[in-house]
């Protein structure tokens, strides 16, 4: 049902007009589902200023019995702020940066600052903020830790979930929780933060963030090296790491036919290599020390490889744009496939020790089930997150290739599981993998998930229709 005028007027007061949007084509931006898979609709969007605005907005929709979507930069990629009626909480006013404390490495922020921003505040105190990701020019921080947004600095730093001490809540019944506390150690009881981290906004609606911050990095070395076949990559990897320990940030598998994606259809990105060859690996090492002499450590790594036939070639970025150069080759792929046509994907972790066997397994089986149907394997196999997406065979719709989507599913998770692994990695559960998560889960989790969210939302007002 619609929202009673009076509804409307209610909410508009609250937010007055910088912060109401009902107008149908100034609503779209928020309506935005990032594949293009489903579209959104509600009746009204609300951009509240501050926490007492979003605390007076969620009283009146408790009250009400309406619906409520928390919003952020619109880049989730499984349906997880598609609203379905009632009202859109779009955090992008929420975006002040509070303080950044260089000595005690944290830095205190509103949800809907954008990664970027944050990342720039942490540097100009020569502090590093590490979540990185490729769509950190637009994602916000709220979105991120309602996701527990993994990224390609997992491996040394780990996902949001490890890099937040604070949290300022809005609950559904409009009261805020506030710990915006500052402390590595705090023992007094449950860890209540950790509750509203990757819940998708199903329990609450985050304002404001304490998170970690490191020393910035003095030195790096990045280097894109190639490789006779994937087999090869986890023993590059397990050598990497033994002698560079925790100067080693990210460790990235990409495919041949994610370079080829990239050249066709992206422009300004090249192969960097004369010869094609199957699989590469993005490797990036980074110091605060000044005096670590990076790329030599690499060298010694790559040449020892070179003789064993572990790698055939590599190319070095030597200045900070050749850096970019080789990121964006790997940044680029999901906007490369998509461009190429119809894509399946998944988003799946698996042991590290494990991802080569997943790979090369989930390809024969799919192969098997859809002649033609093409593999593009990538991502961050350093910490055991593969990106397994599948474009359509060559001349096939992509219609009817997308109509094939529950079955490969099926296919590629249920090897995951075999595999001890789980059919979400970063991405979360919105609303695309509800199904999914159901047929995975055990009676006991689903039990355990429903029981929280019934005691904290009995109404179920808080972005209803995700994850469960």
């Amino acid at each position: 049902m619609p929202l009673p005028k009076k509804i409307k007027n209610q909410l508009a007061k609250i937010v007055g007009p910088n912060g109401l949007i009902y107008e149908p084509d100034k609503m779209m931006p928020y309506l935005h589902e990032e594949r293009g898979l489903a579209k959104g609709m509600a009746d009204i969007v609300l951009r509240p200023n501050n926490v007492q605005e979003v605390s007076s907005i969620v009283q009146l929709c408790a009250k009400e019995k309406i619906p409520i979507v928390p919003v952020g930069g619109c880049t989730g990629l499984v349906g997880g702020t598609l609203a379905n009626g009632g009202v859109i909480l779009a955090t992008d006013r929420l975006n002040t940066i509070i303080q950044v404390d260089p000595l005690n490495n944290t830095i205190t922020v509103e949800s809907g600052c954008i990664l970027a921003n944050l990342q720039a505040a942490a540097l100009e105190k020569e502090c590093l903020f590490p979540l990185s990701l490729g769509a950190e020019g637009s994602c916000q921080i709220g979105g991120n830790l309602s996701t527990n947004a993994g990224g390609v600095s997992v491996l040394k730093y780990g996902n949001t979930r490890d890099l937040v001490l604070g949290l300022e809540v809005v609950l559904p019944n409009g009261d805020v929780w506030s710990e915006l506390n500052a402390l590595r150690k705090d023992n007094t009881g449950y860890d209540l933060k950790q509750i509203f981290v990757g819940a998708e906004g199903t329990l609450g609606i985050i304002t404001k963030a304490v998170l970690k911050l490191f020393p910035a990095p003095k030195v790096s070395t990045t280097v894109l090296v190639a490789l006779p076949k994937i087999d090869a990559i986890l023993g590059l990897f397990d050598q990497t790491r033994e002698l560079c320990g925790d100067r080693l940030t990210a460790f990235e598998l990409i495919s041949r036919m994610a370079i080829e994606l990239g050249s066709t259809h992206i422009p300004g990105i090249i192969d960097p290599f004369k010869t094609p060859y199957p699989y590469y690996a993005l490797i990036e090492l980074t110091s605060a020390q000044k005096k670590d002499n990076l790329r030599d450590n690499i060298e010694e790594i790559l040449a020892h490889a070179l003789e064993k036939g572990i790698i055939i070639d590599a190319v070095f970025a030597d200045s900070e744009a050749q850096r970019r150069e080789l990121w964006r080759i790997r940044e680029e792929i999901p906007a490369a496939q998509s461009r190429e046509g119809g894509s399946i994907k998944h988003d799946i972790s698996v042991p590290v020790s494990s991802t080569v066997e997943f790979i090369i397994e989930a390809s024969e089986r799919v192969l098997k089930a859809l002649p033609g149907i093409r593999p593009c394997p990538f991502g961050h196999i350093g910490d055991g997150n593969i990106h397994y997406n599948l474009t359509q065979p060559i001349g096939m719709v992509k219609k009817d290739f997308l109509l094939q989507s529950a079955k490969i599913n099926r296919i590629v998770h249920d090897l995951v599981v075999e595999m001890g692994g789980s059919i979400s990695a970063e991405h979360g559960i919105g609303s695309f993998k509800r199904e999914e998560l159901a047929h995975y889960s055990s009676p006991a989790k689903i039990s355990l998930i429903r029981t929280i969210k019934n005691a904290i939302d009995p109404d179920n007002i808080m972005n209803p229709g995700k994850i469960i």
